[in-house]
């Protein structure tokens, strides 16, 4: 009886290490170490968890080609990137709106004029959210970024220019928090 105790109990240990390998969780949300996209296999590079007055809003997770905690290589690089926005608060459309405005205008100021057009068609896509919700931003290199939620694809924009200015909301000089953005470059 003893041995079989043992058993299990190594069995159990094993198994619990396995999971530990093949996911990441911050704030009790959990996300897979890799996901697919576009033929490509992308690996998360981390976590990071937004607050704001001290309500946890959202856990964000960085998934790229190749590991990397250079933000500026980051948004540079022309290759299949996702950020994936898992809700844990109920932000409205309009606080949504606002605060992507508010991201573009602190770390992408001399993009905003030259992808107002993209803006406007992102703040029109976006939606009251509920905790549990999850908006999810792709780029695919030649067809653009895809935004996502709760897995209906709400609207792609073409181009470099926007993918970079959206990256750099959370990894340019003025992330939404210092967290999102250390915890997101893997820090």
């Amino acid at each position: 009886m003893r041995r079989v105790l043992l058993a299990l109990s190594l069995v159990t240990v094993v198994w619990i290490a396995t999971l530990a390998l093949h996911a990441a969780s911050l704030a009790g949300v959990t996300l897979p170490d890799s996901q697919q996209v576009a033929g490509k296999s992308l690996v998360l590079n981390g976590l990071g968890l937004r607050t704001k007055m001290f309500v946890k809003v959202y856990v964000a997770g960085l998934y790229l080609e190749q590991k990397s905690s250079d933000a500026s290589a980051i948004m540079k690089s022309d290759s299949a990137k996702r950020i994936v926005m898992h809700f844990l608060y109920h932000p409205s459309k309009s606080q949504m709106v606002d605060a992507f405005k508010e991201g573009f205008q602190d770390n992408a100021p001399d993009a905003v004029k030259s992808i107002e057009p993209d803006l406007n068609k992102l703040y029109g896509a976006l939606q009251d959210l509920k905790a549990g919700d999850e908006m999810v931003f792709t780029y695919v290199p030649a067809t653009g970024t895809t935004l996502a939620i709760n897995g209906q694809d709400k609207l792609t924009i073409a181009g470099e220019p926007f993918e970079q200015a959206l990256l750099s909301v959370w990894l340019g000089p003025k992330p939404p928090t210092a967290d999102v953005k250390k915890g997101m470059l893997g820090h």
